[in-house]
């Protein structure tokens, strides 16, 4: 059997934390920002944990992936 790859393009989008949770970057802050406050601007850098639901999916595409 063939090893699985790792999606590459899920490794531009995620990454895993050190308890094994996946982290994403915050949605909503690459375009249309000159109506958003600078809090809120200021409040969607860095990470977030990504939903329960979608953690066993992304965790499969990150299967060979340690970074």
């Amino acid at each position: 059997m063939p090893k699985m790859k790792t999606k590459k393009a899920a490794t531009k989008r995620f990454k895993m934390s050190a308890t094994g949770k996946v982290l994403q970057s915050q949605a909503g802050k690459s375009h249309l920002n000159a109506c958003k406050s600078r809090k809120r601007k200021r409040n969607l850098r860095g990470m977030c944990v990504l939903s329960e639901a979608d953690q066993p999916r992304v965790k499969r595409m990150l299967s060979n992936y340690k970074g």
